[in-house]
């Protein structure tokens, strides 16, 4: 079983979860074109990084989830990422050997995540944003980040039972 990103359900809300998330590892990397041809595009890049494509010629394991976010959607570029393995240490890590691959330390944040099944589209991420970001307003958060996209499941799982999220950083309620 692929090991999935580490959170601590901080709190149940209308419409999301409000989660904490530790810090963590991601290897990423820019792409352009469409939302969802960036997954695809940048897919061979970062599993040659988990593959051994990297100075220590070490295989990471595959996690989950594949996150994703716009960088300039106007110029349809966006920086898509694999989380990396909760014990990763950023500091013993091999160092990508393709350069537009580069590992990122993600520090500790609270999060609002809703999560959804289906097709990896733009319309039904946006549909999901927008709802997430409404119910975020409604209990009275504050969002501090951009939203993401977080893929949990292999091209291959049929649509109706992937698992999808839009996550989006938030102050800490409790800080």
């Amino acid at each position: 079983m692929t090991e999935q990103q580490p959170y601590e359900v901080v709190g149940e809300h209308p419409g999301f979860e409000l989660r904490r998330y530790p810090d963590h590892v991601v290897a990423e990397t820019r792409v352009t074109g469409s939302f969802e041809g960036a997954g695809n595009a940048s897919f061979r890049r970062l599993v040659g990084y988990i593959g051994g494509r990297n100075t220590q010629s070490r295989k990471v394991a595959m996690t989950a989830p594949v996150v994703q976010e716009a960088e300039d959607e106007s110029a349809g570029r966006f920086v898509v990422g694999f989380v990396m393995p909760a014990d990763f240490d950023l500091d013993a890590a091999p160092d990508p050997t393709d350069p537009d691959v580069r590992l990122r330390a993600v520090p500790a944040q609270t999060a609002a995540a809703l999560r959804f099944s289906g097709r990896w589209t733009r319309e039904r991420y946006d549909d999901h944003a927008r709802r997430l970001l409404a119910a975020v307003e409604a209990a009275g958060l504050e969002v501090v980040g951009p939203p993401r996209f977080a893929r949990f499941d292999p091209p291959w799982t049929p649509w109706f039972l992937r698992r999808n999220e839009v996550v989006v950083p938030v102050a800490d309620p409790e800080r």
